[in-house]
């Protein structure tokens, strides 16, 4: 059965079909758009772990694409309840952990799993076949989490994160190192990395969609491409929310995960324990933390030892990107983790049944929020000549 979020991507597909029929010479942008490389589309969990669903329609609307489904009906797309064939997507009534077990088992060590929302399936992935999955799995490059900045749905924790903290700690920080994932095949994306990337929108209007405004004055289909059409409508919204947070800018945190799996696919010769290999530009440090699940205000939270972490002892309450900007700004000679202040030393007691964490390796460098902006003008709308 289709949910609203898989309509969505039907939804997606249709926007670029057509405008792909208007400007077939623009076919290249587009080079895996193939009826002869279709991919699957299958429904995922429809809960957490455990607890109660929690949603983001504050910001991405009821149907998750900023309410286009009332506002933009042209952009509706009629499907039956159980579709067995689309032109360009391949919808089946399997799990989608019967599926993606199949095709690491088929593809081992070549995949790269990108998670973008909640751990959940992943989790349900090794409750299936731990196995398989470990021995399988080429990369996982996850957009979850919150270190030294504050969160986006709490204070202090991400989304992802916060909707499924029980997924995280199974996934990341099992009782046993043998039920979790290989570590040296998971790279994690928090939002100390993924926030100051962002799309100015100031800066889309003036390169893609000259009459783009917010939901006051809506995109209309005929003065624009199909396209640009379909991604004005849905960020009209996205823009009165970020305005609402005193930022004309859409901040690009799934879309960096995505870059990032693109740039750094799976590496065979990866060592145990070792930081997964990146290509220049992309840089990671390993990150020891554990992952609040019921605290009544720290839900999802990443909870980081800085007794011990000295490298990451920053002042109380002191936000670790403001600080490393401010030094940057005053070109003061640092290193790139360099804390702001000397934590006293304490005696760090050993908690009962205490485990040995390993560390998560966390992206602490890419080649810039400048180029995922170019590379976004460029590869999905066409824009040339962008520096």
């Amino acid at each position: 059965m289709l949910t609203p979020r898989s309509i969505n991507v039907f939804k997606i597909y249709e926007a670029v079909a057509k405008h792909l029929e208007q400007y077939p010479q623009e076919r290249d942008r587009f080079p895996n758009f193939s009826s002869a490389n279709k991919p699957f589309i299958v429904q995922g969990a429809e809960a957490p772990l455990e607890g109660s669903i929690h949603s983001a329609q504050y910001f991405h609307g009821r149907d998750g694409l900023g309410g286009i489904t009332e506002r933009h009906p042209d952009l509706n797309v009629n499907l039956p309840d159980q579709l067995t064939d689309h032109p360009y997507l391949r919808p089946s009534n399997r799990s989608a952990i019967d599926l993606t077990l199949e095709l690491i088992t088929s593809y081992p060590r070549k995949l790269t799993y990108v998670a973008l929302g909640p751990l959940t399936n992943l989790a349900y992935l090794l409750r299936a076949n731990v196995s398989a999955v470990r021995d399988g799995i080429g990369r996982v490059v996850c957009m979850g989490g919150a270190l030294d900045v504050p969160g986006n749905t709490s204070p202090v924790a991400e989304f992802n994160f916060f909707a499924d903290p029980h997924a995280v700690e199974e996934v990341l920080l099992p009782p046993e190192a043998t039920l979790g994932l290989p570590l040296e095949r998971f790279l994690l994306l928090p939002l100390d990395i993924t926030t100051p990337h962002e799309l100015p929108f100031p800066l889309y209007k003036d390169k893609v969609d000259n009459t783009f405004e917010s939901t006051e004055a809506p995109s209309k289909a005929e003065d624009k491409p199909p396209l640009h059409h379909f991604t004005s409508s849905f960020l009209e919204r996205a823009r009165e929310v970020m305005l609402e947070f005193g930022k004309d800018a859409m901040e690009l945190h799934d879309i960096v995960a995505i870059w990032c799996a693109i740039e750094n696919p799976p590496v065979h010769s990866q060592g145990e324990g070792e930081i997964p290999r990146l290509r220049q530009g992309w840089n990671a440090v390993k990150r020891k933390f554990q992952v609040e699940r019921t605290g009544e205000l720290t839900r999802g939270m990443l909870v980081v030892d800085r007794r011990e972490d000295l490298q990451s002892a920053y002042s109380p309450g002191a936000n670790r990107a403001q600080v490393q900007a401010e030094l940057e700004r005053m070109h003061v000679e640092h290193a790139r983790f360099e804390s702001s202040a000397v934590p006293a030393q304490v005696d760090v007691e050993e908690a009962p049944h205490a485990r040995d964490i390993e560390g998560v390796a966390c992206i602490v460098e890419t080649p810039g929020p400048e180029e995922i902006v170019r590379l976004l003008l460029t590869r999905v709308w066409g824009v040339r000549g962008v520096a």
